[in-house]
């Protein structure tokens, strides 16, 4: 076990590791500038980087955000989510088109305050395209469908547009194959085509005032976008995408299955004698969950540590204090509590504690109530066919200690009727009793019994015996 911790300890450290290499060492009164890039298709990964380099820029209180981008694209949803991730620092915001900034690459470009391009560089050719529940494009779609997603999403690049600064005709261009622009007399995208702009074109000035068309200019270099900005011998902090991404991406998508073998596992390992394979499984489950969020930037490793702490509590009160109920339900609450949280995305510049949004609490309270049905449903049919089954006693060996009489008890449950013994615990209604010289776990039906009290089996449910006053 303590090789398996020593093995889990770098990907834990990854993300630290990646941010601290990156921090340089000018002199403190130099303005503080974090790069962050945008590359490869704009994907969860890509945005767990995002989302990082924000926090970690908001927290630093960086001057300015430089997204490098070189990207055809991607999912729509991941955009909005991203420009979300975007609009909550306040500083200012620059896209350093490096390459190409099609698709997905040209709604951020808009979010941000300024534009720059690289030599050869080009942006645009913006129109939302619907996805397969499989992830590929289609080409046929219903006009209304397509219609109504161009419409949204437009909708949502014009006001970015319009409070950074850009013209909305050329973003409209883009977006919608409906729109033409033309400009100084000069027509620059036909109705029926998608505008895409080459670093040139984008840099051109029209009208009286010399606007430039999307770009402020061209710069070949990270030093000549600096000088640009007035922000030349800044502090620069390069946010380098971390292999864990990928891995936090992937294991933010099954948290719901995590969820319910988390459950599942700790149930069965609630319901037999000592630890084992159930309860390994369980936890495991559960530490994968909380790696997730911490690796998406979501939350820190604490709310794993709460987890902990809670179910820490319920085994105080099922072994030591059973019947009791206090030491239980506060362990149940933060349990919950932390498995919430673990997927909340919390702002930096929020208090230390905030509480969270119904916003932000949709997508956790979704995954939860979805694990805890199907779980809830798994634990019903268990609890039923699994004494039964072979696999049952290969999980819990007849050596372990007390095992032997509870599955010689689950196998004869007719002899189990009529049992006398002694109430070892109190029974609240929960807790032991001594029937001979087996030691079984047993329930009342509601009744509220003291230790030393004379119970006699009535009946089963689940897989305990239920009591009464004998």
């Amino acid at each position: 076990m303590k090789c398996l911790w020593w093995l889990l300890l770098p990907v834990f450290l990854l993300p630290v590791r990646a941010a601290d290499g990156a921090l340089p060492a000018p002199s403190q009164d130099a303005p503080l500038v974090y790069v962050i890039p945008v590359r490869d298709d704009i994907m969860p990964p890509l945005l767990y980087v995002v989302r990082r380099g924000i926090k970690e820029a908001m927290s630093a209180d960086a001057d300015a955000v430089i997204l490098d981008m070189e990207t055809n694209g991607g999912r729509v949803d991941t955009t909005e989510e991203l420009i979300e991730v975007l609009d909550r620092y306040q500083g200012l915001k620059v896209t350093w088109v490096n390459r190409k900034a099609f698709s997905a690459g040209a709604f951020i470009s808009v979010a941000t305050q300024k534009i720059y391009m690289a030599p050869k560089s080009v942006i645009g050719a913006a129109a939302p395209i619907p996805l397969t529940p499989g992830g590929m494009g289609v080409d046929q779609i219903p006009d209304t469908m397509e219609v109504k997603m161009t419409s949204a999403i437009s909708a949502l690049i014009r006001a970015h547009a319009e409070q950074n600064g850009h013209d909305t005709k050329v973003i409209e261009a883009m977006i919608d194959k409906g729109k033409s622009l033309e400009i100084d007399g000069e027509i620059l995208c036909r109705e029926g085509e998608l505008l895409t702009l080459t670093y040139l074109d984008a840099q051109r000035r029209f009208g009286p005032q010399e606007r430039p068309l999307l770009s402020l200019g061209t710069v070949a270099t990270l030093e000549e976008l600096l000088g640009e900005l007035d922000m030349a011998g800044a502090r620069v902090v390069r946010v380098e995408p971390t292999g864990s991404e990928q891995l936090g991406a992937w294991i933010n998508r099954i948290s719901p299955i995590l969820l319910v073998i988390g459950l599942v596992g700790l149930y069965l390992e609630f319901k037999t004698p000592g630890f084992g394979l159930p309860g390994i499984i369980g936890l495991s489950a559960f530490a994968l969950y909380f790696l997730g969020g911490y690796i998406a930037g979501l939350s820190s490793i604490g709310w794993g540590a709460l987890f902990i702490l809670g179910l820490l509590l319920v085994l105080v009160e099922i072994m030591l204090i059973p019947g009791t109920l206090l030491a239980g339900v506060i362990g149940a609450v933060l349990m919950v509590g932390a498995i919430l949280m673990a997927l909340v995305d919390w702002d930096p510049t929020l208090p230390t504690y905030p509480l969270p949004t119904p916003d932000e609490l949709a997508t956790p309270l979704l995954n939860l109530g979805l694990a805890a049905t199907i779980s809830l449903g798994i634990i019903m049919l268990l609890s039923r066919y699994l004494p039964r089954m072979s696999i049952y006693h290969q999980i819990v060996p007849c050596s372990t200690s007390g095992t032997a009489t509870q599955s010689l008890a689950m196998r004869n449950k007719d002899e189990q009727m009529g049992l006398q013994g002694k109430a070892i615990t109190p029974l609240h209604p929960g807790g032991k009793a001594r029937f001979g010289d087996r030691v079984l776990d047993v329930v009342t039906q509601g009744e509220m019994l003291e230790a030393g009290t004379r119970v006699v089996i009535i009946g089963t449910d689940s897989l305990d015996p239920v009591v009464a006053r004998s």
